[in-house]
């Protein structure tokens, strides 16, 4: 028996032969389907549960006996579809599906040419993934202060903090609200700087005509399992317009494997990644799988339709809230700008209301609402610490990081909630409110 060699890199069927090497180890059966089946669809106590999943059992293994099997499971044919389809929506030149988020920011860091020594600007408040990579090669991290409104980067203070070191700038479309891009690229532009939109929060949402992630230079969204939507609960996908990059992201992605050129008698080459200035880096590797790419392929085909959602639910959110004075509600959509509402900004002015964010985020707690601030400032880790960086000193450069995170703001869930569940998380928020101005 013969087998040919199918898409993607060379793991393992390289050729027909009588005695084949399959890409593919191990095949997947039946019963591995069946538990698969009973993982995402997990019996939660209905009784007609067992019948249910008798029958399907039935049907795999009958579907079994007369089917063939997956025999790509890493970068191949379903990976491609995937890229395709972001390219697409996002509008995009390149697109590149990695197995998280942080790994593809590791990939726009080396093709930026980023290297010890220097700066990189992003807001004081966002996740570690964003700085992982410049702070484990000695870039100096330069945290810019926010916004209060949209707790994103503020541009005034990153023009104060850019310097002849500065070689980057990331901002954060934190819960899926835009950033004010364009001041960021004009900087940008000015000063010969790099852009990486860390649009984690923001697939799907648009500035001015632009799906966020497709401005900058460089940008991407992460497919963890707390997204608007995931590919199998890790996953990420990198952009980029940039034609000295994007024909690089398949070797980025995968330790440079080069299968357009051969080494003498073996399969492939390995070249470094060029960055932006001609010198080489060394690629990582961050290869997705092929059934992450049908996770975000299933999902993705409903994405409008989860933020449409999510947009009336924060639209109720803002109709309810702002008819008390001291909540401060959330930026809504505009014709120009667009979130994905990944998180509902909670906002209060402490002084109309009694109370700061601290007491209102028990009030809320006690009465079964789930609330979390995200993030927590990045220079208070201890991580910053080991590293050299003046925690007082970074907290002294952001005073608005420091009054709306330990006053002013905390974030509730948009999850796809029953309308009981809106009207009480909005109610509770309200008597939560009135408590605090009683004293209570």
């Amino acid at each position: 028996m013969s087998e040919k060699k199918s898409g993607g890199d060379f793991r393992y069927a390289v050729g027909e032969s009588k005695v084949p090497w399959h890409a593919v180890g191990e095949y997947y059966n039946g019963c591995d389907a069946e538990r698969m089946v009973k993982f995402l669809l997990p019996d939660t106590g209905n009784p007609d549960y067992a019948a249910a999943l008798q029958g399907v059992s039935a049907a795999l293994q009958k579907l079994a006996s007369v089917s063939g099997r997956a025999t790509k499971l890493t970068l191949g044919s379903k990976v491609a579809e995937a890229e395709e389809r972001s390219k697409a929506y996002f509008g995009s030149k390149y697109a590149c599906f990695v197995d998280n988020w942080t790994g593809g920011m590791e990939m726009a860091y080396k093709l930026s040419g980023l290297k010890a020594g220097d700066e990189v600007i992003m807001p004081a408040v966002t996740f570690i993934a964003t700085m992982a990579y410049p702070l484990s090669i000695g870039a100096k991290i330069v945290f810019a202060d926010i916004d209060p409104e949209t707790i994103n980067l503020d541009p005034a203070d990153v023009a104060r903090k850019i310097t002849p070191k500065t070689k980057m700038i990331v901002p954060v479309h934190l819960g899926g609200c835009p950033v004010d891009m364009d001041p960021i690229m004009d900087l940008a532009e000015k000063h010969g700087l790099f852009v990486m939109e860390d649009a984690a929060h923001g697939m799907g949402g648009a500035y001015k005509g632009r799906k966020l992630g497709s401005i900058g230079h460089f940008g991407g969204f992460s497919l963890h399992e707390v997204k608007n939507i995931n590919s199998l609960g890790e996953g990420g996908i990198l952009l980029s317009s940039e034609d000295f990059a994007g024909p690089q992201l398949p070797g980025a992605r995968f330790l440079g494997l080069d299968f357009t050129r051969r080494i003498k008698d073996w399969l492939y080459d390995i070249s470094p990644l060029t960055d932006r200035f001609g010198n080489f880096q060394v690629a990582p590797n961050h290869s997705a799988t092929e059934i992450q790419a049908i996770g975000l392929l299933t999902q993705m085909e409903r994405l409008d339709q989860i933020i449409a959602i999510r947009r009336k639910a924060a639209e109720y959110m803002n109709a309810v809230l702002g008819e008390e004075d001291g909540i401060l509600t959330e930026k809504p959509d505009t014709a120009e700008t667009y979130g994905t509402h990944h998180l509902y900004l909670l906002r209060i002015d402490p002084k109309k209301i009694g109370g700061d964010i601290q007491l209102l985020a028990k009030k809320l707690a006690a009465k079964g609402l789930t609330n979390i601030t995200h993030f927590g400032p990045m220079y208070r880790f201890k991580i910053m610490r080991d590293f050299g960086y003046d925690e007082n000193a970074l907290a002294a450069a952001c005073p608005k990081t420091e009054e709306m995170f330990y006053h002013c703001y905390t974030h509730l869930p948009l999850y796809p909630l029953t309308q009981e569940q809106l009207e009480y998380q909005a109610r509770a928020v309200v008597e939560a409110v009135r408590e605090m101005k009683q004293g209570k």
